[in-house]
């Protein structure tokens, strides 16, 4: 049958709305992936008929070839999701050899009235889809969500494999839409470093953390905010997170924390709630079948055992042997799981033998039961031998994984030493079936994890057979083939998808740099994968960190006794680039891009010369080093033929060389190699075409319109630079790539809107640009953010007191002339300030007539008309005019100062609603 949209299917507590592709448990919505949802429509679709797999294949993955395994796990997940076997009831079965079907009893309902502000939708958090029903918790967590209102910080206490984590997920996901800003997931396993606390909460909050004081910037960024933040896995970094605990919950009163422990935080306003176990019956009970299964713990090994096995169905006369299992497993959920995975392999009776065997040898000598973590610790033991040698050295290498990771990863870390292939795929769908493994399904991918419980166990397991370095070994090669493949993508894919992508790797990068680099490790390797790993480290905004690592890694090329240019030479241009961006125009910035041009050149690696020569460029530009600049875009020319007429490279060089002519002061001759540049990439496909690897990063159609854009507006068109400047913006953020925010803002749009006189546009894009600059740690452009506050948002507090050198300088001045020094008067008169001579020189005439010397302010003025006309800058010569106007008026020469205003005020066709130009019109007229 077809699902008629108007209509609503009920089967057990769930509710479909098959139009909306929504479904509520108890009216609450349940989020599925979408590939399960689909799945679960087309079974409704043909309720009581079996469905083939490859029916069902066709259907949900129309465009991609799929395996039959593939299907096998989103089957297995969409059954865990809904709770298939609760309570005895069937919702779907297999049919051997054939496919599944829908078996359970279903009614249709008119909608009267849909569901209004409920979606599936993730809005506001991270949280992952559902994998499992929650069984016995409901009461605790409708608990802990009233606590926290009042309380702000509860820690869910337990020992391991209680379901801490599974009550914090559902409390977190009940109350999705309840904080305004909205809820993040912070999962401390895969996590070792404290000092790495901060930064990872920072990524899930799309903030950067500068040095110095990075709880500030964390308080700064939360004071303001209403959310949620679940921290899971605190237990072996208390010492650091109790007080960050206690640094937010100080600093941001809105926000709420709900974490899970072994044992408590002991951290000043925390409320501890302890996990029980599972509820068992009393061991005197006489019950039958219906009463048992109000127990939760009965409740969740029913439910497990059916999954795990088709035929599982309890009788009455088994019921006994269900309630024993379940008390000898202290009713701990994660033992009840790992027991029930083997109820096919060993029938109840069997299972309770293996038990009773198990739990005689942890309890031999002592006069007590065993404690909880023992318990789970002897059932760890016991499934573990339960597995074949196969099976034990999988789950055993698996243990490397710190996050999640594909079925093509798991081959490339578990194979070698005896184990195939061919065999994996079967040993990982055995460790799935048996609890001891967890399946992520996406929507694309399936991702599989170990539980923090179970991934210490299988690493103590790993070192006690000696494979830990050989697995580590494995490991770093296949962190290392995802980097290449990430590079691969990188040139082609948006950001967000990007991330999305390669993203969950990071826990594993960190992992096998830091035992790549180490005295032990595979070093060569480790250096290859932090040169590899750099766009990573850049789409995540850890240049910082990445830092760390390069300079580790050149450190060992350097000791090493074979010598490495390739590699050297990589690794010195994401140096350059790390360090460029996190501090500014900096030595140790400009000796990597020389280090790695002089290595491109021995190589004759034509792209890394261009990379290196122009990183370097935007330090000499950063720094006011205008005429080097000019000199190094010359030599793009030469480069660019030697690199066999690359398209893209000529337009990055082409650009560069605009860049260059730019801020050298040769403003018609850039306008026209600008407009160049943009017509080729307009008519080939680039503009707006997202392009990274080239320079310093930034996006080539961003980069090449904001420079057009300060061109135009010093030429005397102060609209059409405004709707560069927006169109390069829009660019920015429709790619949503940080770095070239940033460059456009700081270089054209807070900039021009200012200039212009829209302070409120100004005002809004300075906070843009202080937030993107800050989540994407781009120091640079963080300080230039701080300095353009003061006359912006005429609020001094915000900014260092004083303007630094370079070309920061020479724009405040531009911005407010009472911002002239010697230093930059100095490279004014001596023809390096370029682009900004004539305001810094007219800027210079202001304070001599301050100084009441009218004659040494005059001569400056008409040193700085010149200077203006040279350069085309038709702006900076109407503001020279205006000042030495206004000079001759007040000496009583009312001819001669219209005479020189009026003309060049005619020349504009553009912006007279303008600051400039109305003071000019406001002039002229007082002049008539």
């Amino acid at each position: 049958m077809t699902l008629p949209p108007e209509q609503a299917v009920h089967f057990g507590p769930y509710r479909i709305y098959p139009g909306q592709r929504l479904i509520l448990e108890a009216d609450r919505p349940l989020r599925l992936g979408r590939r399960s949802m689909d799945i679960l429509l087309i079974l409704l679709e043909h309720a009581g008929d079996v469905v083939s797999k490859q029916q069902l294949i066709a259907r949900v993955w129309p465009k991609s070839v799929v395996e039959d395994t593939n299907l096998r796990v989103h089957m297995a997940a969409l059954r865990k999701a809904l709770g298939d076997g609760q309570t005895g009831q069937r919702y779907i079965v297999t049919v051997a050899q054939r496919g599944y079907s829908f078996v359970a009893p279903f009614s249709l309902e008119s909608i009267e009235h849909s569901p209004e502000g409920v979606s599936t939708e993730p809005r506001g958090h991270n949280l992952p889809v559902r994998r499992t029903r929650m069984i016995g918790r409901q009461a605790l967590v409708d608990s802990v969500m009233t606590q926290l209102a009042r309380q702000r910080f509860i820690t869910l206490v337990g020992p391991g494999g209680i379901g801490k984590t599974t009550v914090a997920l559902r409390v977190a996901e009940q109350l999705i839409g309840h904080y305004r800003d909205g809820i993040r997931l912070l999962d401390l396993a895969p996590v070792n470093d404290p000092l790495m606390i901060t930064s990872h909460l920072a990524i899930l909050l799309d903030l950067a953390l500068h040095d110095g004081e990075p709880m500030g910037s964390l308080a700064s960024f939360l004071r303001e905010r209403q959310m949620l933040l679940v921290i899971d896995n605190c237990e072996h970094l208390l010492n650091a997170i109790a007080p960050l605990c206690e640094s937010i919950l100080r600093a941001a009163p809105h926000v709420h924390i709900l974490a899970t422990s072994r044992e408590s935080l002991r951290a000043e306003g925390e409320f501890v709630q302890r996990l029980e176990s599972l509820d068992c019956p009393p061991p005197i009970a006489v019950l039958d079948r219906t009463q048992a299964l109000t127990f939760s713990a009965l409740q969740l090994f029913v439910e497990r055992a059916m999954a795990s096995h088709d035929s599982f169905e309890l009788s009455h006369d088994e019921l006994p042997l269900v309630i024993e299992i379940c008390r000898r497993l202290d009713g701990i959920p994660l033992a009840i799981e790992l027991a029930a995975a083997q109820v096919g392999n060993l029938g109840l009776s069997g299972l309770l033998s293996q038990l009773q065997g198990s739990f005689r040898l942890l309890t031999h000598g002592c006069q007590i039961t065993p404690g909880r973590h023992q318990t789970l610790r002897a059932t760890l033991d016991w499934s573990f031998e339960l597995l074949n040698a196969c099976e034990q050295a999988c789950l055993r290498r698996l243990g490397i994984f710190r996050g999640g990771f594909t079925l093509q990863s798991a081959v490339a870390v578990i194979v070698g030493e005896h184990i195939e292939p061919n065999v994996v795929f079967t040993s990982i769908t055995q460790l799935v079936a048996k609890s001891l493994l967890n399946v992520e399904v996406g929507d694309e991918e399936v991702f599989y994890r170990l539980l923090d419980t179970t991934r210490s166990y299988a690493l103590e397991k790993l070192d006690q057979a000696a494979e830990l370095p050989n697995t580590r070994k494995r490991h770093v090669e296949r962190c290392l083939a995802l980097m290449h493949q990430a590079q691969e993508d990188w040139e082609k894919t948006p950001s967000a998808l990007w991330i999305e992508r390669h993203a969950r790797t990071l826990e594993d990068i960190r992992a096998a740099l830091d035992w790549g680099l180490n005295t032990q490790g595979p070093h060569m390797l480790a250096i290859r994968l932090a040169a590899a790993s750099a766009p990573l480290w850049q789409e995540l905004s850890l240049l910082k960190e990445h830092g760390i690592y390069v300079r580790k890694a050149l450190a060992l090329l350097h000791a090493a006794a074979e010598p490495c240019p390739h590699l050297t030479l990589a690794l010195k241009l994401a140096l350059g680039s790390s360090c460029y961006h996190t501090q500014g125009s900096s030595a140790e910035s400009i000796d990597a891009f020389v280090a790695a041009r002089a290595l491109a050149e021995s190589s004759d690696n034509v792209a890394a010369q261009l990379k290196a020569v122009s990183g370097h460029m935007a330090v000499n530009l950063s720094c006011g080093h205008y005429q080097l600049a000019l000199e190094q875009s010359r030599q793009f020319d030469q480069l660019v033929q030697c690199g066999a007429g690359d398209a893209v490279m000529s337009l990055s060089t082409q650009r560069l060389q605009v860049l260059a002519l730019h801020f050298a002061g040769d403003q018609p001759q850039a306008r026209d190699k600008a407009e160049q540049v943009i017509q080729v990439m307009a008519q080939s496909g680039h503009l707006s075409r997202f392009t990274r690897g080239f320079g310093v990063q930034y996006d080539q159609s961003v980069a090449a319109l904001t420079i057009l854009a300060r061109i135009l507006w010093l030429q005397g068109h102060p609209e059409k630079a405004w709707r560069t400047a927006r169109q390069a913006l829009d660019i920015a953020l429709q790619i949503n790539h940080g770095t070239s925010i940033c460059y456009t803002l700081a270089l054209s749009g807070c900039l021009i809107a200012h200039y212009n006189g829209d302070t409120a546009t100004a005002r809004e894009l300075l906070r843009l640009l202080l937030e993107q600059a800050q989540k994407h740690s781009v120091l640079l452009f963080y300080t230039w953010g701080r300095h353009y506050a003061q006359v912006i948002e005429g609020a001094p507090e915000l900014s260092p007191p004083t303007s630094s050198a370079g070309l920061i300088g020479e724009i405040m001045v531009t911005l407010d002339g009472g911002f002239i020094d010697n230093a930059l008067l100095q490279r004014a008169e001596t023809g390096t300030a370029g682009w900004s001579t004539a305001e810094i020189l007219r800027a210079r005439a202001d304070t001599l007539l301050t100084d009441n010397a009218p004659d040494a302010a005059e001569a400056m003025l008409h040193k700085a008309l010149a200077v203006a006309k040279a350069q085309g800058a038709l702006t900076w010569e109407l503001r020279s005019a205006t000042s030495l106007a206004r000079l001759w008026q007040r000496q009583g020469h009312v001819q001669r100062a219209h005479e020189l205003l009026e003309p060049i005020y005619a020349r504009f066709t553009e912006g007279f609603a303008t600051p400039d130009l109305t003071r000019v019109r406001q002039l002229l007229d007082e002049l008539q």
